[in-house]
Order: C-alpha cells, then structure tokens, then sequence
C-alpha cells in the first residue's frame, strides 16, 4: 500500500455563507493530494500528458463527517489500497483538521486515456515500475 500526506490550508473563498468548507471544494483537495503524491512517486502528470496519456477521474465518492472552516490547515491522506492494474487506478483519502479529527472520507477511480484515439489504455510501464514496489505478490 502506498500512503501520503499534502496539507492544504482553507481559504475564504472556498467557504460558504456558514463559513463552512464548500463541498464542491474536496474534489480539488483530492486533485492536490493526487499531484503530489504522483510528484513524490517521481511521476509528472505534465510528462505522462506529454507522452499523450490522460487521467480522467471515471467516479468519485465522497462522505462529509465534520465541516473544515476558513484557515484550518487540513491534512489530506491519500491511500492506494490496491494495486493498480489495466486502465484503472483507485485513490482513497482521508482529510483531518489540525486536532486530528476526521473530516471526510472519499475516493476517485481514474482511467488511463489514449489522448489521441480517446480509449482507455494500459497504465503506463513506468507508473507501473514505481507502484508495484508498495504491494507485495
């Protein structure tokens, strides 16, 4: 399994009127904890778009525990529970405030597209290459 941590402070603007967290808002906290996760692994989406492969997000759960507020730091842990395999990859996440008090829990399920013929394609080799080091045969 792989695990990583990205913290995220709240700004006012991604509060509503009760100054609470926007839902729509936690999709972009996942983004964030996805890219930084791919650049620690030493994966660049600009290279992997480079290369003409997409990662469009295919679903996305989300379940809201307790509201983050304006200029909480949040810590955004993002989990690949099960290895990758075919065109698919599954990242889930758990988001803390400063106590450690779960936030919200959610997953994405992203497909690997040939930008060129718009098809899912097979998880590029080298992704592959840094993944498979965290799950064991």
């Amino acid at each position: 399994m792989f695990e990583s941590n990205v913290q995220i402070r709240v700004r006012y603007a991604e509060t509503d009127q009760m100054g609470y967290v926007y839902y729509g808002n936690y999709g972009a906290y996942y983004e964030v904890a996805r890219t930084e996760a791919f650049r620690q692994l030493g994966i660049s989406y600009k290279v992997m778009e480079a290369e003409g492969v997409m990662m469009p997000v295919l679903e996305m759960r989300c379940k809201y525990i307790r509201p983050a507020r304006y200029d909480d730091l949040l810590t955004v842990k993002l989990f690949l529970k099960t290895k990758p395999h075919g065109a698919r990859i599954k990242f889930e996440y758990e988001v803390y405030n400063e106590e450690q008090t779960l936030l919200n829990v959610g997953e994405t399920i992203m497909v690997f597209v040939d930008m060129k013929s718009g098809r899912p394609t097979a998880i590029p080799q080298y992704i592959h290459e840094k993944l498979d080091v965290y799950y064991t045969a």
